[in-house]
């Protein structure tokens, strides 16, 4: 237990430190989700229109936004054991006196901070967009977001546990990301596509993430400017099997993905030579 531990902390250390050295790489973070932000929020916000009493476009995809941000930084944590690979650092690391599976958990955990640092950062614009946050919801959304980038991290380790080069870890990683964002209700009300649409999405991991963070988001601004919840059920609280999902059940969903993810890239990694 303590060589895992000492493999974590010594790891997840490293990744923060990496970070905060590349500020080209703390800014070019938020460059995808802005651009998301202003393009298809302004782009479409006159168009679309409002969703519900007091939520229009912009309100609606900014949760889901600051889910992608948490998302693509979280995933590209495994660009880091690609290019530990390609530079023959990570060899040195399989040497040393650290546990493999603590070498997993401290990637990801390091991975996982950069990214929820770079979600909270996210919050900011909220009060210019109309959304009130309470002490006590971003207390939970930060907690959320924690939930969701170690499972993503992982994931992300688990796909480049198996690669060579940055080169093959990019083209595979861009193959899952955008599937998972453009599929997770993001731009759209996943209560509201097509059937087939629906069944996709809610097969979907992230769904239940966006779908959570759109909850603490949003739910206080539709009950007072609707006078309560019946008229929003359409666009927040995914319906699956005729139940309608609380955050704590979405919460769940993210929790068991996590579990199995973390549990496989700590195998996959592990059976490394």
């Amino acid at each position: 237990m303590r060589e895992i531990y000492r493999g974590t902390w010594v790891i997840a250390y490293r990744e923060l430190l990496r970070f905060v050295q590349e500020r080209s790489r703390i800014l070019s973070s938020f460059g995808m989700p802005l651009l998301f932000l202003v393009i298809f929020g302004a782009g479409f916000n006159r168009i679309v229109g409002t969703l519900a009493p007091g939520v229009d476009f912009i309100k609606f995809i900014y949760p889901g936004i600051v889910t992608m941000t948490v998302l693509m930084t979280s995933v590209f944590t495994g660009l880091s054991v690609v290019w530990d690979r390609e530079f023959g650092f990570l060899k040195e690391v399989m040497v040393a006196p650290l546990s493999r599976t603590g070498i997993v958990l401290g990637k990801a955990a390091g991975g996982a901070a950069v990214a929820v640092i770079q979600g909270v950062i996210m919050l900011i614009p909220a009060p210019f967009l109309g959304i009130k946050l309470t002490p006590l919801s971003i207390l939970q959304i930060i907690v959320l977001l924690i939930i969701i980038s170690l499972s993503l991290a992982s994931l992300g380790i688990l796909v480049a546990s198996r690669m060579r080069s940055q080169q093959g870890f990019h083209i595979i990683v861009q193959l899952i990301v955008f599937p998972l964002i453009f599929l997770s209700g993001i731009f759209f009300p996943v209560n509201s596509v097509p059937v087939w649409l629906q069944i996709i999405s809610k097969l979907n991991p992230m769904t239940y993430g966006v779908d959570a963070i759109r909850q603490l988001f949003l739910v206080n601004n539709l009950s007072s400017a609707a006078g309560g919840l019946g008229e929003t059920n359409s666009i927040i609280g995914i319906t699956v099997f005729g139940h309608t999902m609380s955050v704590l059940e979405d919460l769940i969903v993210i929790a068991v993905i996590g579990s199995i993810t973390v549990v496989a890239a700590t195998w996959v990694f592990g059976k490394q030579e």
